[in-house]
């Protein structure tokens, strides 16, 4: 009974993914439609091939009827060019639905990456998300598309041989279908243990490119630090996880394909002996017997590559179910429907006993309250890990804070809408991350409509524009994925550039000088003085001497405010800011 339900709950799924591909389909219905409609008379010619050859042997091999042994060859060849243009035909209109499907199915997918929260992606390696967004969309429209034009293929040949095995004798095709029941038992005992195996496939492929992904980004690592044994190591023991899976699949279906030979053998022996009688005992002619097998032979030899068939479907379906449990997330951080527009910060952000924890249960922030009025600067130092770079990610909503309020001119950040809450931040980090493409594209990328004077202002306010004008290409130039072809400090000032061209009233800088040497770092530090003018500002700082002239620093430890103050009153309570700044200048009392 159990399994019986299981079984009804899967082709209601089955059902229920079909129908939800529908409106990826339903655009080129026409062409999807007519690519289906070529598969009958495809299918359908199967049996008229086979029914020629009964004419064939009463009136050419035992009537000796010179007229049809010249007429019949003709007729066979005409009827298979046919089919050939048909399966053309048919595989032309199939493919193209299929890429076409493939690519809305990829363009929601890509929607709904970019719809996730920033916790998604800490919890998803980049191997699982190429894999399970690019590939599964590849492998379930073109197996949707192909599985659905074979299945109709061999529907049609199907039923027009066995039209032709009942034609020639009822009795014959009575045993010829019974053993085709035989076929189908096998099929249902390796279902279980192919989805089994395909989720650990689908897992062990996406870690695989992980390792590329990560040999790639981090390809500096690892020569420095000379892995290049140990990342031969872990490429090798992926590898053979993947053999083994591999070997599991082929131990646990491959024996259908053996199988269905022993069933078919079976289904020929036994027409074989009945045949024999039949002709002997004059109910049929030894025309209607090699008709009968040449349709039986039709009939049967596709099922020989059945359980390389059955996986391919399973993988297809599969990988339905995986794209519609993608599309079926919903991010956490989602709009109210009262969500207003945030025009302009007027009076300042306020963080309201505010708690905030990255896994339920350790909690990161305790109960966080500060005030930061418009137009000032407030730098947040601390210990490593103590939450500076968390109370940043909070502001423009990139985590959701567990309790507490974070306020914008006295309105819950939670009721407004996250585009415009952003479009009024700049943040500049630590590791700024740039696309590949021109300096020009990544600056726009702060405002695709500021004009050639802007980007100008803006690489001179980054004091990047003599860099730029002495490029032979200049703002064309291109700068390489992840902008490998900068240094790091003219990384950071191209970042800067693109926070100026943003030109947000709010500006939070994440230790965006940290990386550098002491030469890059003034360079930087002058662009960055020029980004907080007029500016509300969140710093956050390793270097003590970069925020001494901040209007409010807060020290946190431990996901807690311990002491806040402007640097000459820190310095004089002797607690934790001192102790920091002692730790970097060896005389506090120069400050």
């Amino acid at each position: 009974m159990k399994k019986l339900l299981k079984n009804t709950i899967s082709k209601n799924q089955l059902i229920v993914n079909c129908r939800r591909m529908w409106p990826y389909i339903k655009p080129y219905w026409f062409r999807a439609g007519l690519g289906v409609a070529l598969t009958v008379p495809v299918g359908a010619l199967d049996g008229a091939v086979a029914m020629f050859l009964k004419p064939f042997m009463d009136k050419v091999m035992i009537d000796k009827q010179p007229h049809f042994s010249a007429m019949i060859p003709f007729l066979i060849v005409g009827f298979t060019v046919v089919q050939g243009i048909l399966i053309y035909s048919s595989n032309y209109f199939n493919t193209w639905v299929a890429n076409k499907i493939t690519i809305g199915v990829k363009r929601k997918l890509y929607a709904k990456l970019l719809s996730m929260d920033t916790s998604y992606f800490d919890k998803n390696n980049s191997g699982t998300i190429v894999f399970r967004y690019s590939n599964d969309a590849e492998l379930a429209s073109t197996g949707l598309v192909n599985n659905t034009k074979q299945f109709l293929s061999k529907l049609f040949s199907s039923i027009s041989l066995v039209c032709v095995l009942l034609y020639n004798s009822w009795q014959l095709a009575l045993i010829a279908v019974a053993v085709l029941g035989l076929f189908v038992y096998p099929m249902t005992l390796v279902r279980r243990k192919m989805k089994e195996i395909l989720t650990k496939t689908v897992g062990n492929l996406s870690y695989i490119i992980t390792i590329y992904n990560e040999t790639f980004a981090g390809n500096k690592t690892i020569r420095s630090f000379t892995l290049e044994e140990e990342f031969k190591h872990r490429f090798h023991h992926v590898t053979d996880m993947s053999f083994t899976l591999a070997m599991k699949m082929v131990k646990g279906t491959n024996w259908l394909s053996p199988l269905m030979h022993v069933i078919m053998s079976i289904g020929v022996a036994l027409v074989i002996g009945g045949g024999s009688y039949l002709i002997v005992s004059g109910k049929i002619t030894s025309g209607n017997f090699v008709a009968f097998i040449a349709a039986l032979m039709m009939l049967y030899t596709p099922l020989k590559s059945v359980g390389n068939n059955y996986i391919a479907i399973q993988n297809s379906f599969l990988a339905i179910d995986r794209i519609f449990e993608i599309l079926d997330l919903q991010p956490t951080i989602k709009d109210g429907q009262t969500a207003k527009e945030l025009k302009e910060v007027k009076k300042g952000i306020t963080f309201d006993h505010v708690h905030f924890e990255y896994v339920p249960g350790r909690e990161v922030l305790h109960d966080i309250n500060l005030e930061i009025p418009v137009g000032n600067t407030i730098a947040l130092v601390g210990n490593s890990g103590g939450g500076k770079t968390t109370i940043s990610a909070l502001i423009p909503r990139l985590y959701e804070v567990s309790k507490g309020a974070i306020k914008i001119d006295g309105s819950d950040i939670k009721n407004i809408s996250q585009k415009s809450l952003r479009q009024q931040i700049a943040m500049v980090f630590q590791d700024n991350f740039l696309f590949s493409g021109t300096i020009r594209e990544n600056i726009l990328l702060g405002n695709g409509s500021a004009d050639e004077k802007t980007i100008w202002e803006a690489l001179k306010n980054a004091c990047l524009d003599e860099f730029v004008k002495e490029l032979p290409q200049g703002l064309e130039t291109e700068i390489g994925e992840r902008g490998i072809l900068l240094s790091g400090g003219q990384k950071q000032r191209l970042a800067i550039a693109r926070a100026f061209v943003k030109n947000a009233p709010v500006v939070i800088l994440d230790e965006a000088t940290s990386a550098l040497d002491n030469k890059s770092e003034r360079v930087v530090q002058e662009a960055l003085d020029n980004l907080m003018k007029n500016r509300t500002v969140i710093v956050i700082a390793h270097r003590l001497s970069t925020v001494q002239n901040a209007d409010k620093i807060v020290v946190i430890n431990d996901g807690k405010i311990v002491e806040s103050g402007k640097h000459e009153d820190l310095i004089k309570l002797n607690g934790a800011y001192a102790a920091l700044y002692s730790m970097q200048f060896k005389d506090p009392k120069k400050a």
